[in-house]
């Protein structure tokens, strides 16, 4: 059973940086394809990016150029690294992962049947 976690959030000033981590452990994230979520208070919940095992990424245009999902299948660990950050961006945010071969998607949560507890990104001054 694969079991995440996710680590990273904080307060920060709108225009900073912050590098989220998932650590998958029980199994490994070989041909998992691994995606970042985020919810708001109030608001659905909403992909933001995600990663196939091979390395190929897709992010949603609302993040595009400011955060840079990657893997370490040594490390067992998936980083999401988010510059630029807006108040809009405040949000508790997931990882989630989904044996899949090819691609991913965070359009499509069906077949995401592992996920982390989520931690808490705040941008404010």
């Amino acid at each position: 059973q694969l079991h995440l976690v996710e680590s990273g959030g904080g307060l920060v000033q709108p225009g900073g940086s912050l590098r989220l981590s998932c650590v998958a452990s029980g199994s490994t994230l070989d041909d998992y394809a691994v995606g970042w979520f985020r919810q708001a208070p109030g608001k659905e919940r909403e992909g933001v990016s995600c990663i196939t095992w091979r390395g190929s990424t897709y992010d949603v245009d609302s993040v595009k150029g400011r955060f840079t999902i990657s893997r370490d299948n040594a490390k067992n660990t998936v980083y999401l690294q988010m510059n630029s950050l807006k108040p809009e961006d405040t949000a508790t945010y997931y990882c989630a992962a989904e044996r899949r071969p090819i691609g991913c998607t965070v359009m499509d949560v069906r077949g995401y049947d592992s996920w982390g507890q989520g931690t808490q990104v705040t941008v404010s001054s």
